[in-house]
């Protein structure tokens, strides 16, 4: 439910350059009869056809590669700066409507209009029901209204969409910590450190909450 805050870097993947590769002319051949004719020059149509560009990674192989350095990364530093890198392809949803109703509703919630952002809200999940972060940014708006069930309603439609979303498994940590169900909340910490090992605060939590276990056993 973490909100971005720091641009990625992204890398670029140069094309190769296209050359075409004629065959040499051959010298002209006299025909028997009439004007002497000119052989037209083969052509090696593999030679002649342009080399095909580098194909770009879609969207599902970046995260799949970010998500394998985060899950590998111990630098707390560096894991953060991947953790931006993939909250960056979150939001993008591919559509310039959607993004510019997200920007709207990131101004409502900033302005305090609270109904206003969840209207927006509603309309990018309407317009666009697989895009991970209009669920995610609309639970984190009723979590902060204290419309707990309603949050965890979408954290739940985020997860079905993208289990590894860290963001929505600390709001549904957090979630289940405050209705008293610590259980769950341990099991959610400790799903989220499985994508994301090198966050202290989750790390911190789960010590917390497995101190507090032991400690209602005894």
């Amino acid at each position: 439910m973490s909100r971005l805050l720091i641009p990625a870097t992204s890398s670029l993947i140069p094309f190769v350059a296209a050359l075409l590769v004629v065959s040499p002319i051959g010298p002209a051949r006299a025909a028997d009869t009439g004007p002497s004719a000119v052989t037209v020059p083969a052509v090696d149509a593999q030679a002649a056809k342009p080399a095909e560009p580098e194909k770009l990674p879609t969207r599902a192989e970046k995260l799949d590669t970010l998500f394998a350095a985060l899950k590998r990364e111990r630098d707390v530093e560096t894991a953060s700066g991947i953790a931006d890198q993939i909250r960056m392809e979150w939001q993008d949803s591919g559509s310039a409507t959607v993004n510019l109703l997200m920007q709207w509703a990131a101004k409502a919630v900033a302005d305090n209009k609270q109904p206003s952002a969840l209207d927006l809200y509603d309309q990018v999940i309407a317009l666009a029901p697989d895009y991970v972060e209009g669920w995610n940014q609309r639970a984190t708006l009723h979590y902060q209204m204290s419309n707990y069930r309603k949050s965890m309603s979408d954290i739940n439609r985020v997860l079905a969409l993208e289990p590894r979303h860290f963001g929505s498994l600390a709001g549904m940590a957090a979630i289940l910590t405050a209705s008293g169900k610590d259980e769950l909340a341990l099991r959610a910490w400790e799903q989220f450190l499985a994508v994301y090992p090198a966050e202290r605060k989750a790390q911190e939590q789960v010590g917390e909450l497995e101190e507090k276990l032991a400690g209602n056993r005894t």
